[in-house]
């Protein structure tokens, strides 16, 4: 016997995630993460007896609820589902899987249809992780979700309809403030390696900043090394991703702005306890000349895996570092008059911001355009032995 959810699986931007409702879950608790666990296949590698894709960008989870806060449409609650333990992240948000949210809640039904002629809907999500409140501007025709469309994103096939993303309320995402540190710049000492390889600590310069999602920024050449020729960034994203020695360093820098930023008390702790944030970006200055199709070079890890895109909210704090003066990002990215366009692996991200400099700077604008589809709806069966027919919903 298995007990029947419902389930929709949803591509947003260049990730994929699973759908759920609140109502239909355990309260907030270890049998609500169970259940998860299992609609996902977790943790397993392959994860081949759940749903999810065997990925990072697709082993993710958006929970959907009635608006809990003023000015809400809806309160959306992001997971990140570990494929390697057992465990649900929910210490930040995802910016791709949140522009799946407005078109499931447009055809869902949860928002009242658009008037006839009307051809966008804007959507203010309540995203929990964060408190921010997000606006989702989705294209529509006759009171449903366009799906075609000609706007194209880097990491994703074809093209489809418009959707527009503002985060401009979500400075200090999850420790409160656009500079946690209040500083632009500073030097992060890096603990060696643990494991006998002899890596000893090391100095860094670092960019710890808040914005759509905690990021810690670091040149790419201090990590990377130089090279002789122009900065290839699916070059860099290849050799991060085939060099797991260098992905513990990555992890052990990632720790160390964990402790500065005030995510976790010790280095060590920050992969069990907060896997999922901060992120950290290698950045890069474009070529010389003016007809490079970027600003900025940015590779994403996140997850202890090199992310195949960008992510958006990290595309936020990217945008906000580049746009304020003594960052690391501002010293490299050429300069812009408020859109940033960041060279990712699979291709170029544009955002729109505006800061607002001062001793406490602010983020005044973060505008970014992606794509979304539904990709099927039904039930996801977990066995009664998970989520016994005699517990409380």
């Amino acid at each position: 016997m298995q007990r029947a959810i419902p389930t929709c699986l949803m591509r947003g931007g260049t990730s994929k995630g699973i759908f759920l409702y609140a109502k239909d879950l355990p309260p907030a608790g270890p049998l609500r993460d169970a259940v998860i666990l299992r609609i996902f296949g977790s943790p397993d590698a392959r994860q081949i007896d759940g749903l999810a894709g065997a990925d990072v960008l697709t082993s993710k989870l958006a929970i959907i609820g009635p608006p809990s806060v003023p000015g809400a449409d809806v309160d959306y609650t992001f997971g990140q589902v570990s494929f390697v333990k057992p465990q649900v992240d929910y210490g930040g948000n995802c910016g791709n899987l949140s522009s799946a949210v407005g078109p499931f809640v447009i055809d869902e039904g949860i928002v009242p249809p658009p008037p006839d002629g009307q051809d966008t809907v804007t959507i203010n999500i309540h995203n929990t992780n964060t408190g921010a409140i997000l606006r989702a501007t989705v294209s529509v025709s006759g009171g449903r979700v366009c799906v075609d469309g000609d706007t194209e994103i880097g990491g994703v096939p074809g093209s489809g309809a418009r959707i527009d993303l503002d985060f401009s309320a979500t400075q200090g995402s999850v420790t409160g403030a656009l500079l946690p540190t209040g500083l632009r710049v500073e030097p992060l000492l890096v603990p060696g390696a643990e494991d006998g390889s002899g890596e000893a600590e090391e100095l860094l310069e670092a960019t710890l900043l808040d914005a759509g999602q905690p990021m810690v920024f670091v040149d790419a050449a201090a990590l990377l090394g130089a090279g002789s020729g122009p900065f290839d960034v699916a070059e860099a994203a290849a050799r991060l991703d085939a060099d797991q020695g260098l992905l513990r360093r990555v992890e052990r820098l990632r720790g160390a702005a964990a402790v500065r930023m005030g995510i976790v008390g010790r280095w060590q702790d920050a992969e069990s306890l907060s896997p999922y944030t901060p992120f950290v970006a290698l950045v890069a200055p474009p070529p010389p000349g003016a007809a490079a199709a970027w600003d900025l070079f940015a590779v994403c890890v996140f997850m202890q895996r090199v992310h195949k895109a960008y992510a958006v909210t990290g595309s936020v704090a990217t945008t906000a570092a580049a746009l304020l003066p003594g960052t690391l990002p501002h010293r490299m990215a050429r300069p812009t008059d408020g859109l940033l366009r960041i060279g990712h692996p699979s291709g170029v991200m544009e955002v729109h911001g505006a800061v607002e400099d001062g001793s406490q700077p602010k983020l005044l604008k973060a505008a970014i355009t992606r794509t979304a589809r539904r990709l099927m709806d039904g039930n996801a069966y977990i066995p009664w032995s998970v989520w016994p027919a005699e517990s409380k919903m």
